[in-house]
């Protein structure tokens, strides 16, 4: 073999110890295995399969939270809502004693009874980041409004005072928000503000139901006060029943937020595994490659120094 043949071959030999060396020192500064797709095609594979999972997990994460503040807004108002229509079933029972009460105490329960209206309209018009919660995906601000009551010619109809009636009206949509908290996991997270507080578009909505309680206990209608006992407790129901379905898909939310943080944690651990170094191997590899590297230089190092005299001998 050739000096040069020689030469070359110890050169080549230090430029891979050297390749090999620098590769171990990239490892140890950035603690990963994976810089670039050459490091390994397989794992790089699945790093980016791991890396789209878990940015996937936090999406559903991220949506989980945003429903479950939908969900939080409705349930303080359906906690609101039943408070304001149990005082005014309370206030139904003592107005039934029409005999004992007299008229002015009577107007002072339809007073109240008024307000209650005005508390249970803003209640309903509860809003999560300016949406109303009850109102569908409706683009305005409110669930219900009041609007001046026309008659069929469309003049205005007029109260005792001169003043157009006003009734409460369902001014959101039909339609509902939803929330993908999983793969295969939507969850609604609006409540519909008909079923919650009954249609006011064929007058059976509880604030209807107020208007024609008020009415009564002004004019002492017995009837229509047991009437709107009845209604009261009617709309006690209605809305236990929607904070029952609050709370079934709240809890669906829950879970599935608990399943993308699983998932998540068992992603970033496929994800670590391929991509992360093993510190105590690594710093092995890297004093060896550095041995290597050494040795290999100073190798060439003696050979450059032979001269004719070595050849003669």
């Amino acid at each position: 073999m050739t000096q040069r043949m020689m030469t070359g071959r110890e050169l080549s030999q230090l430029g891979q110890a050297s390749t090999r060396m620098a590769s171990a020192q990239e490892q140890m500064t950035t603690g990963k295995k994976l810089s670039r797709p050459s490091d390994g095609p397989a794992d790089t594979t699945v790093a980016l399969k791991a890396r789209a999972g878990v940015d996937q997990q936090a999406q559903f994460t991220r949506n989980a939270n945003d429903g479950q503040a939908w969900l939080q807004t409705i349930d303080s108002a359906l906690q609101g809502a039943n408070t304001q229509i149990t005082r005014a079933y309370t206030l139904a029972l003592q107005g039934a004693n029409t005999a004992t009460n007299g008229q002015t105490a009577e107007n002072a329960l339809a007073d109240e009874i008024d307000q209650i209206k005005q508390g249970l309209l803003a209640t309903a018009n509860s809003q999560y980041l300016g949406r109303p919660v009850f109102g569908g995906t409706t683009a305005g601000g409110s669930a219900f409004a009041q609007v001046g009551v026309t008659d069929a010619s469309g003049n205005p109809v007029l109260d005792a005072d001169g003043n157009q009636v006003q009734q409460v009206q369902y001014v959101g949509d039909g339609g509902s928000v939803s929330r993908r908290v999983g793969a295969d996991t939507v969850v609604r997270v609006d409540s519909d503000g008909q079923s919650v507080f009954g249609s006011t578009a064929d007058g059976t909505s509880i604030f209807d139901a107020l208007d024609k309680l008020s009415a009564a206990l002004r004019s002492s209608d017995s009837d229509g006060i047991q009437a709107g006992i009845q209604a009261m407790q009617d709309a006690r129901t209605r809305i236990s029943g929607a904070a029952a379905d609050e709370g079934a898909r709240m809890n669906q939310i829950t879970a599935a937020s608990n399943v993308a943080s699983d998932n998540t944690l068992a992603l970033k651990t496929v994800q670590s595994n391929v991509e992360d170094i093993d510190i105590a191997e690594a710093t092995i590899n890297l004093e060896t490659q550095t041995t290597a590297y050494n040795a290999a230089l100073a190798a060439i190092s003696k050979t450059s120094q032979q001269s004719l005299l070595d050849y003669l001998a």
